[in-house]
């Protein structure tokens, strides 16, 4: 994916260095009243310092800008009576290191003075004082750079590109992610499970959906440069640039069908916070213009239209079950679930104002007491209205309900041992021993193709509350706990 976007858009794909340049954009526009105010806090307490005092406005403000750009957290969190946790002092000091091969051309000695600052290590009043501003001011920085600009500029896989998320970190395995649900079990059991907020870029059900490129590579590629062919004819000149034509195409994969309005809508948005081109401050009307049109073009060409239905179809289902896995984890992994509202079906919103139009209360309504005495088979045939993932959250809120201590802080965290050719393809784990979640990944590989691949039940007699089914100790085959629904949620109950 990442010589795809690099041979499509021929953009460097460097995370780092576009966050640290789009912190600086940030750092000389809306937060430059904030960066001022740091600097003479800084260059006060640099004054007030023998060895320090000789150093210039533009000094201290440059080496304070090039710290705040390598901070790769939001913030650290050093407190006035000076206690800082030994992870703080490390992140400061990555961040300092970070900085001073960033601005080689800096006096190391500044740079290490304001990380003795940061540390609390200096004896006065206003070095603390500057230190609790400085944390402050990096969150905003931060958020500036990262998820207001850069987050619409680095588009090797926008799904990765969301609050909470790294798109540098592509992937992870199933073994860090158990690791991560033990500590989280063990820290922070009550942490919330947020998979789409009022500050998504994309909701959850577009992310799940366009995860399933990445299984899909070289068909990506080639629908791509297909579809940059047929659309050549509508760009004004060289816009849109090949990176927001990218970015676009991956937005109409991931929310298609979606209509003309909101897209026109989000394309707008989306080029002014990338500030690449434009900006909200600095309006480009000629790129704009440039972009709306192009926009509309592709609207108004059936061949496009025909194919991107076509491809869309073909990962609309591995989509779902993408959703289906993200939605079970969400509920039975360690922390509290949280769901935004209109997210109990599917939902195909973008960043706001999109993802907070009004939500069809009564239609869900409706579609709940439906499902009373539904079969899974029942609920498969009407996929399309979002069923399947409104039963999962109702039988497995329906269990929590009855059980909460099955998921409560003291309710142990163990994966599952599989065997089998596919182990990778099941993440399976139990809670307090009683429950039992088992979803697919990776879906379009393993082509519903299980090869005896099995976990074992403890002692009990266990119910699978997606399917009614019941089973008994011993090893039971993943492609029998999956083959009526796409994710299981088994328990044991107990007198």
């Amino acid at each position: 994916m990442t010589s795809i976007y690099r041979d499509f858009t021929g953009e460097a794909a460097d995370l780092g260095a576009m966050v640290r340049a789009k912190k600086q954009l940030a750092m000389r526009g809306s937060l430059g009243s904030d960066i001022n105010r740091l600097t003479a806090q800084f260059l006060d307490v640099c004054e007030a310092d023998i060895n320090h005092r000789d150093y210039s406005r533009h000094d201290v403000h440059e080496v304070l800008r090039a710290a705040l750009a390598c901070l790769n957290v939001y913030r650290t969190y050093a407190r006035e009576l000076r206690e800082i946790a030994p992870e703080d002092e490390r992140l400061i000091l990555d961040s300092i290191t970070a900085a001073k091969a960033y601005r080689p051309d800096l006096d190391p000695r500044l740079f290490d003075f304001l990380g003795e600052i940061l540390r609390l290590r200096v004896e006065n009043q206003t070095a603390v004082e500057f230190a609790m501003r400085f944390q402050q001011v990096a969150a905003a920085v931060m958020a500036k750079g990262l998820e207001d600009t850069a987050f619409y500029s680095f588009n090797r896989m926008i799904a990765l590109n969301d609050v909470g998320g790294d798109p540098a970190t592509f992937a992870t395995t199933p073994a860090a992610f158990y690791q991560w649900c033990r500590e989280i079990q063990k820290k922070w059991p009550r942490t919330m499970l947020a998979t789409s907020t009022h500050d998504t870029k994309r909701s959850e059900d577009v992310r799940a959906r366009l995860f399933v490129l990445s299984e899909l590579p070289e068909l990506w590629h080639a629908k791509v440069r297909e579809w940059a062919e047929m659309n050549q004819q509508y760009r004004t000149r060289e816009y849109p640039d090949r990176n927001f034509e990218y970015h676009l195409y991956q937005n109409l994969v991931g929310a298609w069908p979606i209509e003309e309005e909101r897209m026109l809508a989000y394309a707008e948005k989306a080029m002014r916070e990338a500030k690449i081109y434009t900006s909200w401050t600095d309006q480009n009307e000629q790129y704009e213009s440039a972009v709306r049109n192009f926009i509309e073009k592709l609207y108004e060409d059936g061949a496009f239209r025909r194919s991107l239905d076509d491809f869309v179809a073909g990962i609309v289902e591995p989509g779902r079950v993408n959703s289906l896995t993200q939605t079970l984890i969400k509920l039975t992994a360690p922390g509290v679930p949280d769901f935004y509202q209109g997210c109990e079906l599917w939902d195909f919103s973008l960043v706001d104002p999109d993802n907070r139009r009004p939500v069809d209360f009564e239609s869900r309504r409706a579609l709940l007491k439906q499902l009373d005495g539904a079969t899974p088979e029942q609920v498969m045939e009407r996929a399309g209205e979002g069923l399947p993932k409104l039963w999962l959250i109702k039988q497995v809120l329906a269990l929590r309900g009855r059980h909460p201590e099955w998921f409560g802080t003291d309710a142990d965290f163990h994966p599952m041992r599989k065997r089998g050719r596919r182990s990778d393809h099941v993440i399976a784990f139990s809670r307090a021993s009683s429950v039992l979640a088992v979803a697919p990944r990776l879906v379009v590989k393993l082509a519903g193709e299980w090869h005896g691949t099995a976990l074992t039940l403890s002692e009990g007699n266990w119910t699978n509350h997606l399917t009614g089914g019941t089973y008994d100790t011993g090893p039971i085959a993943i492609a029998e706990l999956l083959r009526r629904f796409p994710v299981a949620m088994l328990s044991r109950e107990t007198a």
